[in-house]
């Protein structure tokens, strides 16, 4: 491998790291969003008033029970969704740096077999 694709190697690697990151942040957010909304179903199985206030923007408003759970089941689901995606791009993303950096490696562990040879010799 000459040197101008193991530097292209070096770089598509570092970008992979970059969006493993960035995914590994949304993942997050969106875990801690979960908590949340699983949070606010068991608050509303306990209640026993027939409405709630919701907060949306700088104001409250008034809305039943029964819409208010199928909203946040809702929320649920596609913040569910959202994370399975999440869980296998990042999967495959770990794929491929593992992939990447067998491919940087390999010539220099070959490198070093040489080295080691001729030292012995």
């Amino acid at each position: 491998m000459n040197e101008d694709e193991q530097r292209a190697l070096v770089m598509d690697f570092e970008r992979n790291r970059q969006l493993l990151s960035t995914i590994s942040q949304q993942k997050q957010q969106l875990s801690v969003q979960n908590e949340v909304i699983a949070a606010s179903l068991d608050e509303l199985k306990d209640t026993k008033e027939k409405s709630v206030l919701k907060v949306v923007g700088n104001i409250l408003v008034q809305k039943s029970v029964v819409d208010m759970k199928k909203e946040l089941n809702e929320q649920q689901e596609t913040t569910g969704l959202k994370l399975k995606t999440l869980e296998k791009q990042e999967e495959t993303i770990i794929k491929k740096l593992n992939s990447i950096k067998a491919k940087v490696e390999g010539p220099a562990k070959e490198e070093k077999k040489e080295t080691k040879k001729k030292t012995k010799k």
